[in-house]
């Protein structure tokens, strides 16, 4: 029994910090997430969607401290208890999402009479954010995850119930169970092509052993879970004050957006339609793309009996949504993303949400970037109106291209941010309140 505990402790301890670390790397991302269930028409929680942002914090906070409390024997009872319950919503959350309809529709009241609406599917749960699409290609399938959890929920169940054999740790587990969960998350590391986790829970070890030496009893379980808790809010506060450590996202600093645009290609599909012999009866199937009988009076289509065959599934863009235009509705994306000069974006997602005490760094930085013949667009999904009132109000020297929403925030996670772009190219994203000089920014060129 002691060797399962032991490697139930390191799996599931080491697989919730790795999960809780990569949410807190972008705690902004993972509320967007929860924003789309929280929607009337996915769960019907919209009055929980302005404390999206809290909720993604306590989440990303409960993970990586309970995590470390299972490794470092802490407070079991509780923490095994909160590791069943979090286990356990997550595998419903996925299930819901594995089996949810997109054909379906609920109803909702509006002036007293009853509509149906289509429900929205949340086709992704976010359960490792976009460490998943960045690292290997592909996020996991709701199903995917589901079988992810009720496989960690095997690992979990002996915990919860034997928790009472687990204690704070002697200095003889900790020689067991630190380098092995240490050794398991190198894994994890490697896998998601982000190191940082490992130096975070060096970091962490340390201090629990350096409160374990200090402390006895009770009090080194509650210090140790405070330390944890701090580490991980600073982590957390440094991610939203500035950008994710790691960017997973298609518009990371490195990548060509033309390139990611050039991959995409459309399925290939076969379709077949039926006609049926007046005379004889007989039914055929026919290749829409060869001659067949459609005018051929001695034919008749049978209904209902085309059939589309997928002999290719062709390969969707990440960055298929990236689409600019301007007040006249031309499309200037292509022109944009090949301009062979340094094109600067300054992205406000929305402005009735946009800072402005940043404005006047970034009009400092457009005055020079003009000067030095860098074309500057804004980027924003508010209607013209609304962007222009805003664009003199701030004296912003550049003109607004619209852009959709959710494409902006997956572009930057800050409202303003600042993109810095070379033939399609990102070469520098900034948050608002690390908007750069422009010699800092031309640096990123080279």
């Amino acid at each position: 029994m002691r060797i399962l505990l032991l490697i139930c402790r390191i799996l599931v301890g080491t697989t919730f910090i790795i999960s809780g670390l990569i949410k807190a790397n972008d705690p902004l991302g993972f509320s967007y997430k929860l924003e789309e269930y929280f929607a009337a028409s996915a769960l019907g929680l919209p009055w929980l969607i302005p404390f999206s942002l809290a909720l993604a914090v306590l989440a990303c906070l409960a993970e990586v401290v309970l995590g470390f409390a299972v490794i470092v024997g802490g407070r079991m009872k509780l923490a095994t208890w909160s590791l069943l319950l979090l286990t356990v919503f997550f595998g419903w959350l996925t299930a819901y999402t594995a089996t949810c309809d997109p054909m379906g529709k609920y109803e909702v009241v509006v002036n007293g009479v009853t509509e149906m609406r289509d429900v929205t599917c949340v086709t992704d749960c976010g359960c490792f954010g976009d460490a998943m699409k960045g690292s290997l290609g592909r996020p996991m399938t709701p199903w995917e995850s589901f079988s992810k959890d009720m496989a960690l929920l095997v690992f979990v169940l002996p915990l919860f119930f034997f928790h009472k054999r687990i204690h704070f740790n002697t200095w003889g587990d900790d020689l067991v169970l630190l380098p092995a969960s240490l050794l398991l998350l190198v894994f994890y590391c490697w896998v998601f092509a982000w190191w940082f986790p490992l130096l975070f829970a060096i970091a962490v070890f340390a201090g629990y052993l350096g409160i374990k030496r200090f402390t006895e009893g009770p009090h080194g379980e509650w210090l140790t879970a405070a330390w944890v808790a701090l580490a991980s809010l600073i982590f957390m506060w440094y991610c939203i004050a500035h950008l994710p450590v790691r960017d997973y996202r298609p518009y990371a600093v490195g990548k060509s957006i033309t390139e990611q645009r050039e991959e995409a290609k459309p399925p290939v599909n076969l379709t077949y339609v039926s006609y049926r012999n007046k005379t004889t009866g007989e039914v055929k199937e026919y290749l829409s793309s060869e001659p067949y009988p459609w005018d051929d009076p001695n034919y008749e289509n049978v209904p209902n009996s085309t059939r589309v065959v997928e002999v290719e599934p062709g390969i969707v863009s990440q960055v298929q949504d990236f689409a600019m235009f301007n007040t006249d509705g031309d499309d200037l994306t292509e022109d944009v993303l090949s301009d062979p000069e340094p094109v600067l974006l300054v992205v406000a997602k929305t402005i009735s949400d946009t800072r402005t005490g940043c404005m006047p760094k970034i009009n400092a930085l457009v005055s020079k970037a003009d000067e030095a013949g860098w074309k500057v667009y804004g980027l924003t999904s508010s209607s013209y109106d609304e962007t222009e009132e805003f664009r003199h109000a701030n004296q912003n020297m550049f003109d607004y291209l619209t852009c959709d929403e959710i494409t902006l925030k997956t572009v930057i996670r800050s409202n303003p941010g600042v993109v810095l772009l070379q033939q399609g190219t990102v070469r520098g994203k900034w948050h608002c309140n690390d908007v750069p000089s422009f010699a800092k920014a031309a640096k990123a060129l080279k």
